[in-house]
């Protein structure tokens, strides 16, 4: 775990503003507390979108090829900080609120950003330095999977050919869990038949659509009269609006 804390052993000193006001520091004491709180950081395992966590939560992955710090303005860059602040609170809002993984991210993703600020670093800098990392479904290095990695954000957000590349090399044996491997065939399955259902209610729509196309609207009303010569029709005056 990180050991470059504001103040790991140090009491909190009283600050210049009120505690509820928004700050740098503040903000870095919340990281401290978060960090001081992760059980186990694995640096040994590729994971798809560089971080992720253990299905029961105590274990924090990031990928190992992602390098552990960066230079900005002259200044060395601690990365693995950051990262674990945004699993750590993806992962609770998800277990504890029952928040969908993209909900989930996005608060998550602003918490990472507002440490990235607390530390006077610009978030384009540190975005780009990560996005020079992140493992695509194409990506040959993405061969080493931890076999407790939890699954719900890759399924929430539908990646289906990356789980199916995982599914794949698990199978090849990479010390899966069969239930992983019996949860990613689920997720295909379960994957392919939406696609269907979709598709089935997309045609459906159309149909409907071109069924419920209105019809021109007549100006006057036709009256049918019989004569010996067939039936002929005549145009009457328009019908008065009730």
């Amino acid at each position: 775990m990180p050991s470059n804390t504001c103040h790991p052993n140090a009491p909190h000193t009283k600050l210049k503003a009120p505690d509820w006001f928004i700050s740098s520091l503040m903000m870095d004491r919340a990281l401290d507390a978060i960090l001081r709180r992760v059980k186990k950081l694995d640096r040994e395992h590729d994971i798809p979108y560089l971080a992720g966590y253990s299905q029961d939560g105590k274990t924090i992955y990031i990928d190992r090829h992602l390098p552990r710090s960066f230079t900005f303005r002259g200044r060395t860059i601690d990365v693995d900080r950051f990262l674990i602040l945004h699993e750590e609170v993806e992962k609770t809002l998800i277990d504890q609120l029952g928040l969908h993984y993209l909900h989930a991210h996005q608060i998550a993703t602003r918490a990472e950003e507002a440490a990235v600020h607390a530390q006077r670093i610009t978030w384009q800098a540190y975005d780009r330095f990560m996005q020079k990392y992140v493992k695509t479904i194409g990506d040959e290095r993405l061969c080493k999977v931890p076999a407790d990695l939890d699954l719900k954000p890759y399924r929430d957000y539908h990646d289906y050919d990356l789980l199916r590349q995982m599914e794949q090399h698990l199978e090849r044996g990479a010390g899966a869990t069969a239930r992983q491997k019996t949860e990613l065939k689920n997720y295909a399955a379960a994957f392919r038949e939406q696609l269907r259902v979709q598709h089935r209610h997309e045609l459906h729509s159309d149909d409907a659509g071109r069924r419920r196309k209105p019809a021109a609207k007549k100006s006057a009303v036709a009256k049918t009269v019989k004569t010996g010569k067939g039936t002929v029709r005549r145009r009457a005056a328009t019908k008065p609006a009730k």
